[in-house]
């Protein structure tokens, strides 16, 4: 993975990259992002970005396979989280949803994820110990709750649907308090310029607009120009 790729994106917020996908790809209809609301625990943290490890769970009802088998999947999960490439983020859905009600993201999970090295959880799940959640490992969530329920295990390593958004383990996430998105392996080569690109041309309407005396006339010219350089 291109470290100084992964550090500009980190640097950036998710509509960013949402709008420099599609500078790369050469025009709009990127729509691999999540649909509606999602709350983030650390909203000014910035951006997680990271290779998918994926599994789902459920809380809503006590799991009928023998509770050996809920164990041993348990720490299958465990490690299968703590291994593959970094940086990574664990990307969970609750087949609960939209009835979730078992924080699984809590104060304990949340410092063993962290432990193992992960960036960040992406989820349509619930979480919870708002306040005593580890620094530097944000939570993109689908709701807040106060009970982990029954929460267990169900699949792990498969493809999952968070907030209307399909990932498959070993995609690029990028998330923040916006909301989720896959990187398409495509624009990799082409995404650190186009971040640049997308960068540069919004000044050329940004700049003009913070600046004292900023009027209609000064509008159109700095429209035009912006207009101009984006198509």
């Amino acid at each position: 993975m291109d470290t100084d790729l992964i550090d500009l994106l980190k640097s950036v917020d998710t509509p960013t990259v949402c709008n420099a996908i599609e500078v790369a790809e050469g025009g709009r209809g990127f729509n691999r992002f999540t649909r509606g609301t999602m709350l983030c625990s650390a909203p000014e943290a910035g951006a997680m970005v990271g290779i998918a490890r994926t599994a789902k769970i459920s809380a809503l009802a006590p799991p009928t396979e023998p509770a050996e088998v809920i164990k041993a999947r348990r720490m299958d999960y465990y490690r299968y989280m703590s291994e593959g490439p970094r940086p990574a983020i664990t990307v969970v859905e609750d087949l609960d949803y939209p009835n979730a009600i078992g924080a699984f993201w809590g104060e304990i999970n949340t410092t063993l994820h962290k432990g193992f090295d992960l960036a960040g959880t992406l989820t349509n799940g619930v979480m919870r110990d708002l306040g005593d959640l580890p620094e530097g490992f944000p939570v993109v969530a689908g709701s807040i709750g106060p009970s982990h329920g029954y929460v267990h295990v169900k699949e792990i390593d498969t493809p999952v649907k968070i907030f209307g958004l399909d990932i498959h383990p070993g995609e690029l996430v990028h998330a923040d308090r916006h909301g989720a998105l896959v990187i398409p392996d495509a624009v990799l080569p082409n995404l650190a310029n186009a971040i640049r690109k997308l960068l540069e041309t919004e000044m050329l309407v940004l700049g003009p607009a913070r600046e004292p005396g900023f009027n209609f006339e000064k509008f159109q010219a700095a429209w035009t120009a912006f207009e101009k350089a984006r198509t």
